[in-house]
């Protein structure tokens, strides 16, 4: 049967863009969860007809498909959990228009987020969504997952500048559901119920996405304080002065030495908790912004406010949030990344919390994340083959269930994929996740598309 099937798949897209050689299955088997299960074929389409033809041909056969971006997410939402064929949209990349009199880019599925922003900058606009990932993550793969970044504080994430999508169903129908235009209500609003899906309903081939006018202005400023339930406070407090920062992001003590140890770019190692914060806009808006941010700071006794003085000191702060993950291996060798988030006047509460779950376990819980939309990335360090990985699990759900008390969400940005699967019945309601199973078998009766994932099946 492979043989057949690899046979059709090298008519459909040609032998240079399909491989079962098993170098290339080992590279497109995992994500940045580090669980691995290999395909049978990767294929590379040039075009959303091969798509169609290759779901089809799916169809036929009844093989598991599953499309891929960059394999930078954290739920195991691009893992081949079934093996079939391992969809990767890397060739089909190109940003296809950018129309300054609308505002409006339409790209392939495979364009890289960090490209488009590139792009969008020589107009003059910005495309806003800005995951940790941006430098490699596709704008396809930032759809599926509705991901977020330190711009969703005040510019919203990946979902609110989704104008339209080309998709393709397991059938192999082509269908464009929404446009260019600002306003569009006729049907069922068929493209919201694509974003965040994580593939298992259609595959995602072109977008039409809303840009906005690039702000002239921006300053960062960071505030470091010797408690992080003052930093907490903070940053309700300014939320609730009525300012809406671009950025509002936290990093934990922990989390700060780690950073430092790994880069010795001059953070304070002493310091309990950061705060990197950016406003822009008009610069005489910005600088007022600012000055009532450092107000609130010094009410809720912040050890040092400093403003960075040029592009270049801003670029340290941002490297240093875009580089925890990669400086957490100095704490422990394994590690659960959540994304969890609430309400945002109830983050003073959950990091309390946090703090106490890491004291009951005996474990470190490294705290980073979008504090200005609720959003905490909690890092449960663990040494990996000592006890300490039970006690990861359990912590994991004590987290979990604290923040569904609260009224908040299992995942801000990751979305569910197979990590959280476990707990999505629990937050959302057994009635809701059958509706989800009953959308999944209307649209994808075999259960080809991403199968075993947010356990749809």
């Amino acid at each position: 049967m492979k043989n057949k099937i690899l046979k059709e798949l090298i008519k459909i897209v040609d032998k240079k863009n399909v491989s079962a050689d098993k170098i290339d299955l080992l590279h497109y088997a995992y994500d940045a969860t580090q669980n691995m299960y290999l395909p049978d074929f990767v294929v590379f389409p040039e075009n959303t007809e091969q798509i169609s033809h290759i779901l089809k041909l799916c169809t036929e056969y009844k093989v598991p498909i599953v499309p891929r971006g960059a394999g930078t997410g954290f739920s195991g939402g691009s893992l081949p959990i079934s093996g079939g064929i391992c969809l990767s949209l890397e060739k089909m990349n190109k940003i296809l228009e950018i129309d300054t009199e609308n505002l409006v880019a339409h790209v392939e599925a495979g364009v890289i987020n960090y490209d488009l922003r590139e792009e969008t900058e020589k107009f003059g606009l910005l495309y806003p969504p800005d995951p940790s990932s941006y430098k490699y993550c596709t704008i396809g793969g930032n759809v599926a997952e509705n991901a977020g970044g330190p711009r969703a504080v005040k510019y919203g994430v990946t979902k609110n500048y989704i104008l339209g999508m080309e998709l393709v169903f397991p059938t192999g129908e082509i269908v464009i559901s929404g446009s260019k235009n600002m306003k569009d209500v006729a049907g069922y609003n068929l493209k919201d119920l694509m974003i965040g899906s994580e593939g298992t309903l259609a595959i995602i081939t072109k977008l039409f996405l809303k840009l906005i006018p690039l702000p002239p202005y921006r300053s960062v400023l960071q505030a470091t304080f010797s408690d992080m339930k003052e930093a907490a406070q903070t940053v309700s407090n300014i939320i609730a002065d009525k300012v809406t920062p671009s950025a509002l992001e936290f990093i934990d003590g922990p989390c700060i030495r780690a950073i430092e140890d790994y880069l010795h770019i001059g953070l304070p190692k002493e310091a309990q908790a950061m705060l990197i914060i950016e406003c822009d806009g008009m610069k005489e808006s910005v600088e007022a912004e600012l000055s009532l941010i450092e107000k609130v700071c010094a009410k809720n006794n912040a050890q040092h406010v400093k403003r960075a003085k040029d592009k270049k000191e801003e670029e340290v702060l941002w490297k240093a949030r875009r580089s925890i993950s990669p400086s957490l291996n100095r704490i422990r060798d394994g590690k659960l990344n959540e994304d969890v988030v609430v309400p945002r006047a109830s983050l003073p509460q959950m990091i309390a919390s946090i703090q106490e779950i890491s004291k009951k376990y005996n474990l470190p819980i490294v705290n980073f994340g979008h504090a200005g939309d609720g959003n905490i990335h909690t890092n449960i360090m663990f040494n990996k083959g000592s006890d300490e990985e039970k006690r990861a699990k359990d912590v994991m759900k004590e987290i979990f269930e604290t923040v569904i008390e609260m009224g908040g969400s299992i995942s801000g940005e990751h979305g569910i994929g197979i990590t959280k699967q476990d707990f999505l019945e629990k937050q959302l309601g057994k009635e809701t996740i059958d509706i989800f199973k009953r959308i999944k078998k209307a649209l994808d009766p075999y259960n080809i598309l991403n199968p075993h994932k947010m356990k749809l099946c």
